[in-house]
């Protein structure tokens, strides 16, 4: 009996440890006191204020079904650097455009993604067409020279759950004035 326990113990003990691995979109980070919005900032390449504007590529597919979020691209207009490097007039990134708005519902500084991105792969990839983002970017991992306008692939994708895409309310919105205080402080 003893020999069965410790056996259903060890199994158990082997589930949750590899947990992590198993299901990677988690709050852990939440639960371990690290400061996410921080980090967020410190470590992202890129955070640009932008609009988003239309399709860069087709919603739908030659065959008229809807196409993945990953492979329809949106144009954003960059209307503002506010960490690191980039010239370009606009910037291509995957995700859909839609009609409704997405303001984060938690306080500033936001710690979990807006609530597009609480379900399904743990990020947003919706955008209101002619409505403001404050976003912060990571270089691709398979990084190559972008068919549109941009030089550089970037992407939201680097950090689940994080607010890495959220809407602006307007050019004083509470995120955006936190996080050009939290760039101003590293320079």
């Amino acid at each position: 009996m003893r020999r069965r326990l410790v056996t259903i113990l060890a199994i158990i003990g082997a589930i949750l440890f590899t947990a992590g691995t198993a299901f990677p979109c988690s709050v852990g980070r939440i639960l371990t006191g690290v400061d996410i919005p921080t980090q967020m900032v410190s470590s992202a390449t890129l955070i640009l204020r932008v609009t988003a504007v239309e399709y860069a590529t087709p919603f739908f597919a030659d065959n008229g079904s809807r196409t993945r979020a990953s492979s329809t691209k949106i144009r954003f207009k960059v209307e503002e650097v506010i960490k690191g490097t980039y010239s370009a007039k606009d910037l291509v990134l995957s995700g859909y455009l839609n009609s409704t708005d997405d303001w984060n519902d938690r306080s500033v500084p936001y710690d979990l993604v807006r609530p597009a991105g609480r379900h399904g792969d743990c990020f947003a990839s919706t955008y209101r067409m002619g409505a403001q983002f404050l976003l912060a970017l990571q270089k691709n991992s398979n990084s190559r020279p972008a068919p549109f306008s941009s030089d550089t692939e970037y992407t939201t994708d680097w950090y689940a759950l994080g607010p890495v895409n959220e809407q602006l309310r307007s050019e004083t919105d509470p995120w955006l004035v936190w996080v050009r205080e939290q760039v101003a402080r590293k320079k």
